[in-house]
């Protein structure tokens, strides 16, 4: 694929400094689709600094003179078998070639990392169908749906009990407590879409690298001695939302069917309305192989907002 921007058109790499540049141009694009931002500046500074991201090779701004057009970027982790692209452009001369330079910066990834091929996805809201066809029309197909749920807090909320037998260990102030939950988290999303297994020390700096986390955040059940569940949350949809937000939830497939995953959601229900937030959101993989959408129905939790994934196959 190949795509040539009109001579009036230029393009950079992005750093920090183009975070409030970039903040107004997903805003608006989001605005226009679901009609509110769904970005804050803090997630734009996250996005441009996150560990393994390199703007020079990884991240392209197109301006239409002095205006910003359109911003794109691919990230890989661990392996790299599967990447995430992100392009964001109303203007379709620049979407052309944003996506044309994600397929060839993709390409070099499976290279260096020794793959024939490697899985490309891109995140769509579903109220946006025309993008939908463009999508489709550049060779990638649905992948998976993403369901952002959400529940409302008025006023506390009861802690729940702690189920019999269950240590409940909050916060991971030493290295110990953030391996265990760095290997339930790999364990339990083993084999599961988009997910990619990383090493102990490129998940930690991607925590320590968002703005919203602290670790603090990171809950761990132990049961004979053994961590087997994990939640780990921060204030990513506090600013916007002022809601606490459920990033990972993980129980070890041994470990399921006791009432964990509940326990740790109403947990955090109690946490987040303690903290005087408005409610509590996570996402969720409508084809997730445990019965995940299920569970955090029976908790109360309603979708408000779905996503899709879009998949195209690499080859080199």
């Amino acid at each position: 694929m190949t795509a040539v921007l009109p001579d009036r058109y230029s393009v950079r790499p992005p750093s920090k400094a183009d975070a409030r540049a970039l903040l107004e141009l997903v805003s608006d694009y989001n605005t226009s689709v679901v009609g509110f931002a769904d970005y804050t500046l803090q997630d734009a500074e996250d996005q441009l600094t996150e560990p393994g991201f390199e703007p020079a090779t990884d991240g392209w701004l197109v301006f239409d003179g002095d205006r910003l057009a359109g911003y794109a970027a691919v990230f890989g982790k661990g392996d790299h078998r599967q990447l995430d692209a992100d392009v964001v452009t109303t203007d379709l001369a620049a979407e052309a070639y944003l996506l044309a330079e994600i397929l060839r910066r993709t390409a070099e990834f499976a290279r260096s990392y020794g793959h024939s091929s490697v899985q490309l996805d891109a995140v769509n809201y579903r109220a946006d169908i025309a993008r939908a066809a463009r999508l489709a029309g550049y060779g990638f197909a649905p992948g998976t749906t993403f369901h952002r749920m959400r529940i409302d807090h008025h006023g506390a909320v009861a802690a729940p009990e702690v189920p019999a037998g269950v240590v409940v260990r909050r916060g991971a102030p030493d290295e110990a407590s953030r391996r265990a939950a760095h290997a339930v988290l790999n364990a339990a999303f083993d084999g599961q879409f988009g997910f990619t297994p990383r090493s102990f020390e490129e998940w930690q700096a991607a925590q320590e690298n968002h703005s919203a986390f602290d670790w603090s955040q990171l809950t761990v059940l132990e049961v004979d001695g053994e961590a087997v569940a994990m939640l780990s949350a921060n204030d990513q949809f506090v600013e916007d939302e002022d809601c606490g937000y459920v990033g990972r939830l993980a129980v070890l497939e041994k470990a399921r069917g006791k009432g964990l995953a509940k326990f740790l959601l109403r947990d955090q229900f109690a946490v987040d309305a303690a903290n005087g937030r408005a409610g509590t959101i996570l996402h969720v993989d409508t084809n997730n192989p445990t019965p995940a959408l299920g569970v955090y129905l029976s908790v109360g939790m309603r979708a408000v907002l779905v996503m899709e994934v879009w998949r195209l196959e690499v080859a080199v």
